[in-house]
């Protein structure tokens, strides 16, 4: 006869063997995915979407790491010398490359699984070939090639544009339009324009008239390649984020004018920097971001016709990647400026909840602000 207490022992042991072989099987599972070059999964579920603005000196390089853990990179900066250091197996002069990846490592990436060009100009996508070099890309995301006039506008597009299409050639690719959604898990990417179209339909909440709409909106600086930059919405429950990269010109104006087709947005990427050109006060009033980061240089971007705008709307906080040496421009505090010279290269980084709520944080001196 098996008494009660004996039972109830055996009972407690296979309970134990149970659980200790459950444990067993998702280290196995895990440590399968790392070999296979599956990128890291933590143990413990992550809850924030994460968003680094990474400095580049003016050009472009946005890493967003979803909770369910996919990468989704915007851009790479400018490219350097490619000059191959083979002791450390990278490029020796990789200067944007090395800052984007160390934003991945930060963020615990073992490879990036969604890389996306905005447009053809070395200041977005010149360090993609170097970043290869140092980190997988397994997909690629662009609008197809440049325009015809591109290489006349600016000289060497044409180049990096090969170099960067025999790079794809190793990966997926996706040429999407305007309207797509991207299969990035964890949140909900929207294309808003590529390769010079825009959206037809607004986005759910959006699609009302924009009494603040004047005129033609500003003309874009640069004609060929701008106002075909990729620009993208990224919603993760209340939060969301608009990243529009060079877009300028009429395509920019066409989003929100003279209907808002995007509607609000908790942090939006100033266009071109900060640039002149993306300075229409139309925009903002109907997007309504909490915070607006201009990813400038000293001297690019960041010019005094934007600042000036969002002055209007206090609303509204500025981040800058740099500070401004532009002429007229009255930069935002310290606290909201991550490289006050070039001896830095902070990046600025953003930490959204599914309520809505967000953590900025300035990279080089670690002040943090919360928006709710």
């Amino acid at each position: 006869m098996v008494r009660k207490s004996d039972a109830r022992r055996r009972d407690t042991r296979m309970h134990h063997v149970k659980r200790l072989a459950s444990v067993v099987l998702a280290v196995a599972v895990l440590a399968a995915r790392l070999l296979a070059g599956a990128p890291s999964v933590a143990l413990v579920a992550a809850t924030t979407l994460d968003l680094y603005f990474i400095d580049v000196e003016g050009g472009q390089a946005t890493l967003i790491v979803t909770p369910a853990g996919a990468s989704f990179l915007i851009d790479a900066g400018f490219p350097s010398d490619g000059t191959f250091n083979s002791k450390s197996g990278a490029p020796a002069q990789a200067r944007d490359a090395q800052r984007v990846l160390a934003a991945a490592h930060d963020a615990g990436l073992r490879q990036i699984d969604h890389l996306m060009v905005t447009h053809y100009h070395a200041d977005h996508m010149g360090g993609v070939m170097e970043l290869a070099q140092l980190i997988p890309i397994r997909s690629f995301i662009d609008h197809g090639a440049p325009s015809a006039d591109a290489e006349v506008a600016v000289p060497g597009t044409q180049a990096l544009y090969e170099a960067y299409v025999a790079l794809r050639a190793k990966g997926k690719h996706i040429e999407p339009k305007p309207g797509d959604r991207l299969p990035i898990k964890g949140v909900d990417v929207v294309i808003l324009a590529s390769g010079g179209a825009v959206l037809t339909k607004p986005l759910a909440g959006a699609g009302s008239p924009n009494p603040s709409c004047s005129g033609e909106g500003v003309p874009a600086q640069e004609k060929t390649e701008n106002p075909r930059s990729t620009a993208v919405h990224v919603r993760y429950g209340k939060f969301s984020l608009l990243d529009v990269g060079d877009l300028t010109g009429p395509p920019l104006f066409a989003l929100t004018c003279p209907t808002d087709l995007i509607g609000a947005a908790s942090v939006y990427l100033v266009a071109h920097h900060g640039g002149a050109d993306g300075s229409d006060p139309s925009l903002f009033a109907a997007v309504k971001p909490r915070v607006a980061i201009m990813n400038n240089g000293p001297r690019k971007g960041a010019q005094a016709r934007t600042f000036a705008t969002i002055a209007q709307m206090p609303t509204i906080d500025i981040w800058q990647l740099h500070r401004s040496l532009n002429a007229g421009v009255e930069n935002m505090p310290d606290d909201r400026i991550a490289n006050l010279d070039e001896s830095t290269n902070a990046w600025i980084k953003v930490s959204a909840s599914r309520d809505g709520s967000f953590t900025v944080t300035n990279g080089r001196t670690g002040f943090k602000k919360v928006y709710q």
